[in-house]
């Protein structure tokens, strides 16, 4: 279920590491690696259900009744406490009674709770007070009824069967499944969706003999080793045109006559997704290319593992254009994709630590100088220069072939001659769009 691969380096660092003291790959220090392959895959479809008018009330009062529960159990239990079953433990009954919800909603109220604390625990944050806008549902009270193509929830005041206004592809994807979670949603237009959770195995990943490595950023937003770019100026100009109509409009509305301010209004609500949509097509179309590239070249893909980069870079002081830019990078929702759609056609995708990936040279291993979009080596028997980012993708692609393709434990050092897994070119001195002066 779950294969560990264990990779060690025991010999000493080569003197063309000595500047590299805090890079923590698998190419200098000693470390171990668990790669755990998923072998079940989880697609969310979201579909809009159809209810009436009595139905609707019912699903009010049970989103507004789920939120207060999980308010009153973060509050009335000890912050401290993060386990779902210590939190049921002392809030269940009281909940029960003073909210009237169902045994099985009871339950995912305080599994909503513990999973909210642990969130807010690993980012040093406090708890954000739950809002009547979704209810999570387990096997016991929701079921999925493909003959009439409609969902059987339990409610507040009894069970309901509600149609849902499924599209082909959500068919396709439903059709002959039997999930057994979904989550009620309220979204912002005021419609109602049904999240279905739809579980399936996941088949068997490729024999990889290859990695590609992709280093997501802000100019581009992803350059691959095997040459594929994707500029990111259509997203920025696309984004600041609509972050500048947002403020007229809002600026519009806040002022003028009755009848301007209501046209406002309406033109906010109609822009409202827009730019989010945007992003997301541009974001499925770069994972997609990358993911069926890898599949056709037998390669593993290996990512930048950008963990809380929006929380450091938020700590420097820039301007507020930049900040906005900076906070409305999707870089996890590309990530995201690329995992999921790698799942989906057996590619794995991995996640490595990009410390000083951009800043190293591919060719010599040696520290170099990057400006901006360029990179220099300052060894003077390698003086490789070009795309910085180009340059970090084969940084990533090596460091990524190092933790994924040597199947057991082996000793590695950055010594050897013949290069690193299919990489002799890039170990010698040579790339594939290698420069030199």
């Amino acid at each position: 279920m779950m294969p560990i691969v264990t990779i060690s380096t025991g010999e000493r660092k080569p003197t063309c590491f000595s500047r590299w003291r805090n890079f923590d790959s698998a190419l200098l220090t000693a470390v171990t690696f668990d790669i755990v392959r998923l072998m079940k895959q989880v697609l969310t479809i979201v579909c809009k259900l159809n209810p009436s008018q009595k139905v609707v009330e019912k699903i009010d009062t049970t989103l507004e009744m789920f939120a207060a529960a999980c308010n009153y159990a973060n509050q009335e239990v000890k912050p401290s406490i993060t386990s779902k079953t210590t939190i049921q433990s002392l809030v269940y009954q009281t909940i029960r009674e003073k909210y009237n919800l169902s045994a099985n909603l009871a339950v995912r109220a305080c599994a909503r709770v513990g999973a909210n604390r642990k969130t807010a625990k690993k980012d040093k944050k406090p708890v954000k007070a739950f809002k009547p806008t979704s209810a999570d549902y387990d096997a016991r009270i929701f079921a999925f009824r493909e003959k009439d193509w409609a969902v059987s929830l339990t409610l507040v005041g009894g069970r309901e069967h509600i149609p849902i206004v499924p599209s082909n592809y959500q068919k396709g994807k439903l059709k002959g499944s039997k999930p057994t979670s979904a989550q009620l949603c309220k979204h912002r237009d005021g419609s109602y969706y049904i999240h279905i959770q739809v579980k399936d195995e996941a088949p068997k990943p490729i024999k990889a003999d290859n990695v590609i490595g992709v280093d997501f950023g802000r100019t581009d937003i992803a350059v691959t080793s095997d040459n594929k770019k994707w500029s990111g100026k259509e997203i920025r100009d696309a984004r600041d045109r609509y972050s500048q109509l947002r403020a007229n409009l809002q600026k519009k509305a806040s002022k003028g006559t009755r009848s301007s301010r209501r046209r406002c209004r309406q033109l906010l609500k109609r822009l409202s997704g827009k730019e989010k949509r945007f992003q997301r097509h541009v974001n499925h179309v770069i994972s997609k290319t990358i993911v069926l590239s890898a599949k056709q070249s037998n390669s593993i893909v290996a990512i930048e593992d950008l963990t809380g980069i929006r929380k450091r870079t938020n700590q420097q002081p820039r301007s507020k254009t930049e900040r906005r830019r900076s906070n409305s990078w999707a870089f996890y929702q590309l990530r995201t994709f690329l995992e999921y759609k790698g799942l989906i056609n057996g590619v794995e995708v991995i996640p490595v630590s990009p410390r000083y990936s951009s800043q190293t040279c591919h060719a010599c291993m040696h520290l170099g100088l990057r400006s901006g979009k360029r990179f220099k080596c300052t060894n003077s028997g390698c003086n490789w220069h070009g795309d910085a980012d180009e340059n970090a993708s084969y940084n990533l692609s090596i460091i990524g072939g190092v933790v994924s393709l040597l199947r057991g434990s082996d000793e590695l050092s950055c010594a050897v001659n013949l290069g690193l897994l299919k990489h002799q070119d890039l170990a010698v001195g040579e790339s594939p769009r290698a420069t030199r002066s």
